[in-house]
């Protein structure tokens, strides 16, 4: 059945009432629904039409954001994002670095930096170098250089030998004459080497490389020395209180008297040199074996002590000077090798020292030079 709207009007001109259609079907196909789509798309610069769907509702939505805007462009940490990017420009950058809050922080970052590096390199050298021990061996003044000096040349008058320790840890040098060092070795060596290019200058045969000889010669020997003496206690299985830095500071003492026998025979000749040295050889070895003797008949260090340690204390259980003496043939062969070695380095020291200088020393004794002629 037809629906026609124009039967509605009467043939007198007046709008007749409509008709309700009861066949749905004669009305035509209804329009199609539109499919519900999850993420709608949002015309922008247009508010919602409606309520959110029902899963959005409780969520506040930001109906300000341009969700079909361009894509964002590549990040630039030099600026941010929605502010111009202008470069600063170098009066206000010149400016801005004499502000004293960014001169601190600069001052910060460089301490910060030149801590970082010298904790590095202090790890770094640790691992080859003892940094540490070798403080306590350069800890020294200048009363305790000339009255070490004092000592080693007369040594005769000394009464106490025996190494202070402040609470199992020995006392500084500055503060013990009996403590051993380094510092007066090291310079030994350098005015031992800068003594005999003078004295050969003297006689007419210096050169650059007479230097170096003496100096390469003077190290290489106590290297050798020191070898030496560190095999001969593997060798015959002796233990000691003496540490390898405590060796080399009683071995380089011998320098103090190749000085003393070389000025000597450079003002009063060979007979000068041969009395200074027999002297100096003496006192250098009554030195050591008195300081060396309280260290190598100690015995051996403490089970949980390092033989490097400073907590080990200078009289163990077998030491004559402890209370403790161990009886047995042990103990006694023990004490005779410690003997042995102590009078080895006793001897070795004024050897060295001739073997070292004699070549050094004119056949007489130098005259004073000529004054220069008047003009």
């Amino acid at each position: 059945m037809n629906f026609n709207a124009s039967r509605n009007v009467g043939q007198t001109g007046g709008i007749r009432k409509a008709k309700r259609v009861s066949d749905v079907a004669a009305m035509g196909a209804p329009s199609p629904t539109p499919a519900f789509s999850p993420t709608p798309a949002y015309n922008p610069g247009f508010q919602p039409a409606g309520p959110p769907p029902p899963y959005h509702e409780g969520i506040q939505l930001d109906n300000s954001q341009d969700f079909g805007g361009p894509p964002p462009q590549a990040a630039n940490f030099g600026y941010m994002g929605g502010f111009p990017q202008s470069p600063i420009p170098p009066a206000q950058l010149g400016s801005m670095l004499h502000q004293p809050i960014v001169q601190d922080m600069a001052l910060q970052y460089g301490n910060q930096l030149a801590a970082q590096g010298r904790e590095v390199v202090q790890r770094e050298i640790s691992k080859y170098v003892p940094v540490s021990r070798m403080r306590y061996y350069f800890a020294v003044d200048t009363r305790y250089v000339l009255r070490k000096l004092l000592l080693i040349m007369f040594p005769y008058t000394h009464k106490e030998w025996m190494v202070k320790y402040d609470q199992d840890l020995p006392v500084q040098p500055r503060y013990d004459i009996n403590a051993p060092d380094l510092y007066i070795p090291s310079m030994g060596y350098v005015t031992y080497v800068l003594l005999a290019g003078f004295m050969l200058g003297l006689q007419h045969r210096f050169s650059p490389e007479q230097i170096g000889m003496q100096a390469s010669s003077a190290l290489a020997y106590i290297i050798f020395e020191m070898i030496m003496y560190l095999v001969t206690l593997y060798v015959t299985n002796t233990s000691t209180h003496l540490k390898t830095l405590d060796l080399l500071s009683f071995s380089g003492y011998k320098y103090i008297i190749m000085i003393a026998s070389l000025m000597a025979g450079l003002m009063l000749g060979k007979t000068g040199y041969y009395c200074s040295l027999v002297y100096t050889s003496f006192a250098l070895s009554y030195f050591l074996v008195k300081t060396l003797r309280l260290q190598l008949l100690a015995g051996p260090p403490a089970p949980d002590q390092s033989s490097y340690a400073y907590g080990a204390s200078p009289y163990g259980a077998g030491s004559p000077y402890g209370g403790g003496w161990q009886a047995g043939g042990a103990a006694a062969g023990g004490t005779k090798r410690r003997v042995y070695f102590l009078l080895f380095v006793a001897v070795t020291q004024p050897l060295l020292s001739w073997w070292l200088t004699y070549h050094l020393v004119p056949s007489a004794a130098l005259p004073a030079p000529l004054p220069a002629p008047a003009r």
